[in-house]
């Protein structure tokens, strides 16, 4: 109830104009969610207790809050909003189960499209540690999350089997993202049952690349095709070979490195062959395992001048920031050894697409404070940085957005 003394103000705003989740809706305005929605035909009333704004916002606080109830995550999303500031209209937290037809009414389908809106590099000329020479440092790879055991899950999604052959006890949606290594911001991303294979998903993102990207990738994205689709908008490529595929040497080149060839399977003549520059090395010294087998690289950047095989084979490591990437957005994030929440195939999707739009949030605000500071974002905490936004929304839940 109100303090003595203060009256109530009259006014005709809504609880979706009042309602702000601090760094989110810094990151996806009003306007903007308001304008997805409807391009995706969800939109509603502003006077229903759950308008799809209000639902959108609610799976981003839901991501970002991952582990809390429905309830709670209304409560910490509307905190303070009846009285603390100019809203007039009544308002209750919805019960779990007027949520939960909130999310299936809204679909996964205004969540993906606001990813695809906002989601660009965000690292410029300056930021630290994000380029190669002339090139911008991005990295590919794949990951599965585990979803609630229900029917409808385990017919879309499927599940894995143990090395016994027995089932597992959740099924998994497998995903395939882009980061920039510099900024580890996801860019792209694409999702698909456990059925789907990485190479598979991947070939979704390559429209993403293009002239002055430098695509890092591990033994798993292999095969001429696969290749040549990611190199197809202008984009180059530096990617690791399994030990054991050896490429047939045709110009031997002054750092070492060699020009070699690459074909499909099928082309046992070599007829339709691409060329390729192929960097062997070996790590040596306490802590590294004795190797059978060089690391093997191949690359599109053919000249040596450019790029030297030692400057190439030490660039490589920048590959493992993806893997970073996807711990912060799993472990961290979403919350170590979690299940998703959602037990429909739509939800599932909707629910990562909230995470990948959290995570973008997150490392949108680090990469604005390291350039600011002229950091590598590499020294700032995640997780400092995830609990800087929960407190946002709690703290800033009745300013309007």
């Amino acid at each position: 109830m109100p303090r003595p003394g203060q009256v109530k103000p009259e006014t005709d705003e809504r609880l979706s104009d009042r309602i702000a989740v601090g760094l989110l809706t810094r990151t996806f305005p009003p306007e903007l969610v308001d304008r997805v929605v409807a391009e995706c035909g969800r939109a509603g009333l502003r006077t229903r207790l759950l308008p799809p704004r209000v639902v959108v916002y609610f799976v981003l606080a839901m991501c970002l809050f991952s582990g809390q109830g429905y309830e709670e995550v209304a409560r910490l999303l509307t905190q303070g909003l009846t009285w603390a500031k100019r809203w007039s209209g009544s308002w209750q937290v919805p019960s779990t189960a007027a949520i939960s037809r909130a999310r299936v009414k809204l679909g996964p389908e205004p969540l993906r499209a606001l990813f695809a809106e906002v989601a660009r590099p965000l690292a410029t000329a300056d930021t630290r540690g994000a380029c190669y020479g002339r090139w911008r440092l991005v990295a590919i790879d794949g990951t599965v999350f585990d979803v609630p055991d229900s029917e409808a899950n385990a017919a879309h999604f499927g599940r894995p089997k143990t090395h016994r052959t027995e089932r597992c006890a959740y099924p998994q949606v497998r995903m395939v993202a882009l980061a920039e290594c510099g900024t580890h911001a996801i860019t792209a991303a694409t999702l698909g049952p456990l059925s789907s294979s990485e190479p598979a998903l991947a070939r979704g993102l390559f429209g993403h690349l293009g002239d002055g990207d430098l695509l890092l990738a591990d033994r798993g994205f292999t095969g001429v095709e696969l290749w040549r689709a990611a190199s197809a908008g202008g984009a180059d490529l530096l990617w690791r070979i399994r030990s054991h595929q050896i490429q047939p040497v045709r110009k031997e080149l002054p750092d070492g490195s060699y020009l070699s060839e690459i074909v499909i399977a099928k082309d046992r003549k070599r007829a339709d062959p691409t060329t390729v520059r192929v960097i062997e090395y070996t790590l040596e010294g306490p802590g590294f395992p004795e190797q059978d087998a060089p690391y093997r690289l191949i690359t599109t950047i053919l000249d040596p001048e450019v790029a030297p095989a030692a400057e190439l084979a030490a660039l490589y490591h920048q590959r493992w920031e993806i893997e970073t990437t996807l711990d912060e957005l799993k472990t961290h994030q979403r919350g170590p050894a979690q299940v998703l929440r959602s037990r429909s195939p739509d939800g599932v999707e909707q629910e990562v697409w909230g995470h990948l739009l959290v995570h973008y949030a997150l490392r949108g605000l680090m990469h604005d404070t390291a350039d600011a500071a002229q950091l590598d974002a590499d020294r700032l905490s995640f997780t400092r940085s995830l609990r800087l936004a929960r407190r946002q929304v709690t703290a800033q839940a009745a300013f309007s957005p």
